[in-house]
């Protein structure tokens, strides 16, 4: 089904609740863990939101716009720019994932460290229930303590309590000045205390801060051979971005002089910034194309983690050499927003070996990486959800009393389990 409105959604939710036909809500289908994927039954019934394309409006004296579900990332920063404004959520996949999809899962992306989740971005909501009535609270208001906050139940829900089809969300100052520059470290350590050094120098005019290893750039580059390669052949790389909304700003000069005196105290080895757009959007490059690269090269487990910032170091050297203990000659692809703890924390295959023969082996590179990461106070799942995928581990790693206040809200918001069954929980 591929309704064009609210009221569309809405009927043929009441009908399928009325038949007891399950429903899968459908956004622009480039999540990582199935939430969007019906089962094989073929009884279930696919409600995509790609229709649902308007910009309903933009208020510019409150910084605000409001958007259908099927609008696209990449439009809706565009028309927060067309307004002079910034709507600061971003992923590799903007220009075809939905605003559906990003609430649905909470996406992160590379500006979290400045302006935070998808969550922390909306402002009001709509919603089509589990019986098909519509919660509209599309309020953009900043301060509304009137109860409880109920658009968090459905932000990062995956579609399983009821289907969004509009939110007000956020807008910010658009950015005068923007700064981006890539660093050479000798080890992850020095990133952390790279990246405090960072935020001292620049405060919250530090927006994004990626941690990239040697062998996810250089793969990236295989792949994309087009690419620059500025500063060769060093174990950990960090391309961080700065912005500042002010006119006249001494940003690039204070980015310049930051990255210096990093360097004189051996925080980095090398640093080299942008001096345009088209070179900044070419270092960026190098980072949003590692994922295509890995598929280029071949299959790998996947791990979407997050932990404490303070503990990456010691995850990555003790992970590490129990995988590679595990899986002799795999190669470890790691990259992530090292500025809000949440890595990619792939394995990949020995070279020769057959790619089906070594997928065989994610359970046990789930259990030696998910339970490191528990350990460490971290989190199986920071960006791309649970789904299908990662259900399993959920009820391995989650509390039990947290597993049943989430069952207990489900059961209370769709008690039939007609929404995205089998997801999440």
């Amino acid at each position: 089904m591929r309704p064009a409105r609210t009221a569309e959604v809405a009927a043929v939710v009441a009908l399928c609740a009325d038949a007891h036909v399950p429903i899968v809500p459908q956004g622009g289908n480039t999540g990582m863990c199935g939430a969007a994927t019906p089962d094989e039954s073929g009884r279930e019934v696919v409600v995509s939101l790609g229709r649902m394309r308007a910009v309903r409006a933009v208020d510019p004296a409150n910084a605000t716009i409001t958007v259908e579900a099927g609008v696209t990332l990449a439009e809706v920063q565009q028309a927060a720019a067309d307004a002079d404004l910034l709507f600061p959520l971003s992923l590799a996949s903007e220009g075809s994932c939905t605003i559906g999809g990003n609430l649905s899962t909470n996406a992160g992306g590379t500006a979290v460290l400045r302006y935070g989740n998808a969550r922390d971005l909306v402002l009001g909501i709509e919603v089509v229930l589990a019986d098909g009535r519509v919660l509209n609270a599309l309020r953009g208001l900043r301060k509304d303590n009137t109860g409880y906050d109920l658009k968090q139940l459905f932000i990062g829900s995956e579609g399983t309590l009821g289907i969004v089809t509009a939110a007000v969300l956020k807008l910010y100052a658009a950015a005068s000045t923007r700064v981006t520059a890539l660093a050479a470290l000798s080890g992850v350590a020095q990133a952390v205390e790279f990246l405090r050094f960072m935020q001292r120098a620049l405060g919250d005019r530090l927006v994004g801060f990626e941690l990239i290893s040697g062998p996810a750039l250089r793969l990236s580059r295989k792949h994309h051979p087009a690419l620059p390669d500025p500063l060769p052949d060093h174990d950990w790389y960090v391309l961080l971005q700065a912005s500042d909304s002010a006119t006249a700003s001494p940003l690039a000069a204070q980015v310049e002089d930051a990255c210096a005196r990093a360097a004189e105290a051996n925080t980095i080895v090398d640093a080299t910034i942008a001096q345009s757009q088209e070179q900044a959007d070419r270092l960026w490059a190098l980072r949003e194309n590692i994922s295509e690269a890995q598929r280029r090269e071949g299959p790998n487990i996947k791990h979407d983690i997050s932990l404490p910032i303070s503990a990456i170091p010691a995850f990555l050297d003790d992970a590490g050499a129990a995988l590679l203990a595990a899986f002799p000659g795999a190669q470890l692809v790691i990259f992530g927003h090292l500025g809000d703890g949440n890595l990619h924390y792939n394995v990949a295959a020995p070279a020769g070996e057959p790619a089906g023969r070594f997928l065989a082996n994610t359970p046990v590179a789930n259990r030696i990486v998910h339970d490191r990461v528990v350990a460490a106070g971290g989190s199986i799942s920071a960006e791309h959800g649970i789904g299908q995928l990662r259900r399993d581990e959920l009820v391995h790693y989650k509390a039990p009393l947290e597993l049943e206040l989430m069952r207990r809200i489900k059961a209370a918001l769709d008690p039939a389990g007609l929404l995205n069954p089998g997801k999440v929980l």
